[in-house]
């Protein structure tokens, strides 16, 4: 069986007993320092040194997470939104996920061998979750699961479409 394909996870850290509390819009974005797939690391404050950014985390056994990541990749043009996401997975496993669905955003990996520390972090209990981040820090809007509506007002500040003629596009799926 595909990597990407393994249902068995270990979500040790991020879920549980009790419900993790995402981080509010309009609060500061933790700081993390995360592996790049790419090689070498990466801290939030560098990243935002850029400007504004989208940080999507996500799982490569999630269907939702598999639907919703294409569709990022078609708001990373150049010149418009910066996009990561960050990997709940290891790095092969990322890598075969990135092969399969074609993506090419940058990647972090955030370790469960160090128990998901951005992830906590953000209070993350479900993916896809994305964080808006402005250039300031503060979190701009939050989104869990899949919204349309939300991945429209991001492709607005892309000044891409992301949907094609033909495409039968859910407005809503939970992570």
């Amino acid at each position: 069986m595909r990597h990407w394909l393994r249902l068995a996870f270990t979500l040790k850290g991020m879920a549980g007993s009790h419900t993790r509390k995402l981080i509010p819009e309009g609060s500061r974005a933790p700081g993390f320092r995360l592996a790049r797939l790419d090689g070498g690391e990466s801290a939030l404050g560098e990243l935002i040194a850029g400007g504004p950014l989208l940080l999507a985390f996500f799982k490569v056994s999630c269907p939702v997470c598999q639907m919703t990541l294409p569709y990022l990749e078609r708001l990373a043009v150049p010149g418009g939104l910066r996009i990561y996401a960050v990997s709940q997975n290891d790095a092969e496993d990322t890598r075969s996920f990135n092969r399969h669905f074609g993506i090419r955003l940058p990647m972090l990996l955030d370790s469960e061998e160090e128990d998901f520390p951005a992830s906590n972090a953000f209070g993350i209990s479900s993916v896809p979750t994305l964080f808006w981040i402005e250039a300031d820090g503060t979190v701009g809007r939050v989104i869990e699961g899949w919204q349309k509506k939300q991945i429209e007002w991001l492709a607005e500040k892309a000044g891409v479409t992301p949907f094609r003629a033909g495409e039968k596009i859910p407005d809503w799926k939970a992570g």
